[in-house]
């Protein structure tokens, strides 16, 4: 037999004579219920619950103060620091000589006699406009693209002429 064992019994044994629960007297009691707030008091049913409850109430107690002022910080901070406003860049070169010659090729339809294109011609026409508009976006997703403006105006070019024909075939002087 180990003599450890032996000091291991003894102790062992000890733990167990001892009180499952110390209470302490009654005037501590009193002395800790003279201190708690009259609410606390009244909710008082064992001394384990009042110890256990406090901490925690007062936790729960302080969130919407924490919450509160954290909202309200956050809306000062709101209003002290500007908004950034949406800064839209000026158009480049490129797009505004796009624009430009958009106008152009509208004064230029516009000065065609007004006809009714027959519907042989239509499709055509509506697949070049559609043309110009992907044109008109790629150029100004990349405004330095030079070869893009050149095709815009290839384009117009194109229309213009499918337009005249167009007009011509319907019968009207241009």
């Amino acid at each position: 037999m180990n003599p450890h064992d032996s000091e291991h019994d003894e102790l062992t044994a000890r733990l167990r004579a001892l009180p499952a629960e110390r209470v302490p007297p009654a005037r501590v009691w009193q002395g800790i219920a003279a201190q708690l707030p009259a609410q606390a008091q009244a909710q008082v049913h064992a001394p384990a619950v009042a110890v256990a409850t406090l901490p925690t109430r007062r936790r729960r107690e302080r969130w919407p103060l924490r919450i509160g002022l954290g909202l309200a910080a956050a809306l000062a901070l709101l209003m002290v620091v500007p908004t950034p406003v949406p800064h839209t860049p000026a158009p480049s070169l490129l797009q505004r000589q796009a624009d430009a010659m958009a106008g152009e090729y509208q004064q230029a339809i516009a000065a065609l006699p007004s006809a009714d294109v027959t519907d042989a011609w239509r499709p055509a026409l509506h697949e070049l406009d559609a043309s110009a508009d992907n044109i008109r976006a790629a150029i100004a997703e990349n405004p330095r693209s030079r070869y893009l403006l050149g095709q815009l105006q290839r384009t117009y070019a194109l229309r213009l002429e499918l337009t005249q024909q167009a007009v011509l075939s319907a019968g009207l002087p241009t």
